[in-house]
Parts: C-alpha cells; sequence; structure tokens
C-alpha cells in the first residue's frame, strides 16, 4: 500500500509543490495583513495540492506517447506501466474533488471560480504542439496560487476595482513570470527532442541564447511586479530585504546555465526556484507580522 502510495506521489511530483503552495499562502498572508485563520490556510493548501496533483496527472496523460519516445522521460511511471491509465483517471477525480470541496469550504467565489483551474489546466499540454506560449500558460496555472489564497481570505472582487484587485493582479503576474522563465531553462534539456518531434518550446522556436534572453526577461518582470506590489501595499523595509535576496538568487540562477553548458539546471531549476518561493514567503510574512 505505501509503495504505491510513494508511486502516485512521484507521478505528480509532489516536491515540486515547494515551488508554488508557498504564494498561495502568500496571498492569504497578504489579504489578513496578518497570520490568516488556521481553518484557511489548511483549506488553500488542500485546494492548491488538489489543482496541481490534477494538473500534472492530466499533463502525463495527455503526453503519454511524446514521454515514451523521449529519453529523457521515457523511465516514467505511465509510459513504463508501472502506472495504468485508470489510475491516472482516479487520481484526477480525487484531486479536483479535493479542489472544488476545498473551495467551497473556503466561499462562494472560490467555488465559483474553480473550474477556470482544470480548464487551464486540460489546454496546457496541448499548446506545445502548435506554440511556444505554453511555458507562459504553464505560468499562469500556478499564478493562480496567490490569487486563491487572497480571495480565500477576502471572499469578494470589488467594482471598481481597486487596491485589493491591483495587488492580486501583480503577484498574479510576478508568478506567472517567475514560472515561465524558469520552464524555458528546464525545457534546454529536451532541446534535440523537440527539434526533432517538433514540438514548440522557447529554445526549439528561437533558439537557445533568445531563449536565456528570454528566460532572463521573463525574471526581471517577476522583480518589477513585486517591487509595483510592495508600492501597492505600502509594504516595509523587510520585503524589500526580500526582494535583494530574490534578486540575487534568481541572478545567480542565470549564472548556472551558459548557452553551451546545461549540466547546472537541474540545480537551477529545483534548488534555486525552491529558495525563491519560500524566501518570498518567508520575508513577506514577516514583514506583515512585525
Amino acid at each position: 500500500m505505501f509503495g504505491k502510495l510513494r508511486l502516485y506521489t512521484d507521478f505528480v511530483v509532489l516536491k515540486h509543490t515547494l515551488f508554488a503552495i508557498p504564494f498561495a499562502y502568500l496571498g492569504a498572508f497578504l489579504a489578513s495583513r496578518g497570520v490568516p485563520e488556521l481553518g484557511i490556510l489548511f483549506w488553500v493548501g488542500l485546494a492548491f495540492l488538489g489543482a496541481r496533483s490534477a494538473a500534472m496527472a492530466l499533463n502525463n496523460l495527455v503526453d503519454k506517447d511524446i514521454d515514451a519516445r523521449n529519453p529523457r522521460t521515457a523511465g516514467r511511471e505511465l509510459p513504463t506501466g508501472r502506472i495504468k491509465q485508470w489510475e491516472v483517471w482516479g487520481i484526477i477525480l480525487v484531486s479536483y474533488f479535493l479542489l472544488f470541496y476545498s473551495s467551497y469550504k473556503l466561499n462562494w467565489l472560490c467555488l465559483l471560480l474553480a473550474p477556470v483551474i482544470p480548464l487551464t489546466s486540460v489546454i496546457y499540454p496541448y499548446l506545445k504542439r502548435f506554440t511556444p506560449v505554453s511555458h507562459f500558460v504553464l505560468g499562469l496555472n500556478l499564478g493562480y496560487a496567490p490569487v486563491g489564497g487572497w480571495l480565500a481570505v477576502r471572499g469578494v472582487i470589488d467594482y471598481p476595482f481597486g487596491v485589493p484587485e491591483l495587488a492580486m493582479l501583480l503577484l498574479l503576474l510576478a508568478v506567472t513570470f517567475w514560472v515561465a522563465g524558469f520552464d524555458i531553462i528546464y525545457s534546454l534539456l529536451d532541446l534535440d527532442f523537440d527539434r526533432k518531434n517538433r514540438l514548440y518550446s522557447v529554445p526549439s522556436f528561437f533558439g537557445v541564447k533568445n531563449a536565456l534572453l528570454l528566460s532572463f526577461a521573463s525574471h526581471v518582470l517577476m522583480l518589477v511586479f513585486l517591487i509595483g506590489l510592495m508600492y501597492v501595499l505600502d509594504l516595509g523595509v523587510i520585503f524589500k530585504a526580500g526582494l535583494v535576496i530574490i534578486a540575487a538568487l534568481i541572478l545567480y540562477e542565470h549564472t548556472l546555465v551558459k548557452a553551451d553548458d546545461f549540466m547546472n539546471i537541474p540545480v537551477a531549476f529545483f534548488n534555486v526556484n525552491a529558495a525563491v518561493s519560500l524566501s518570498m514567503l518567508f520575508f513577506t510574512a514577516a514583514d506583515v507580522l512585525l
């Protein structure tokens, strides 16, 4: 039983939840301007877990034939048959149940907007067959996280839009461009395969040097949106210190990957981005509380 559970968690790459779940809590801390209720934190975390697990399972299901041909992914659970398609559908159904039930427990607005998440999650895996914009749609899928955390606390969207709505938009854009930036870097590992199979990643379509420039530009935009968030919400010196550290981490990430050397991509992808995400939550929460 535990072996099967481990297989399922590996299949949805549960450890990557570290990349974005801090941003869901970031939205909740900023919306409450303090510590959110424990119940809200619980349901926000469960909703994000469900949304992300379902999206990963959908992506693996749609790409099963591509993954089977790709040497880097041929050993994954679905291409090797260690997980069957009916099990994947079971993971998707359970995961979306967690998303929708958690949204229901939070408030009516979260429940009303929850269907947007499966919609873009279904669209994303098909985009790489037609356009390199797929990296940014993936970013959007994770960009929902801070918006969800924010709405879990507030439960309303004001009209005409004011400071809260602008803050949500800046959070969404910051996470979207952050994820797109590091996903472009990660897609370099499949450069040759994507070119041979006419898959439209940014590196295969624009070339390696342009891809690295676009990745860096995306991360600069992330920092610009976070600076905008700082001014909109009048955040303090601790948040500013966090921005400096995050900028340093982003710069370090881009020094690790060269146009002719992809050896350090796993370090840039896993370690540095987890540090960015956790730093963002830590410094923002500390600023709000102190």
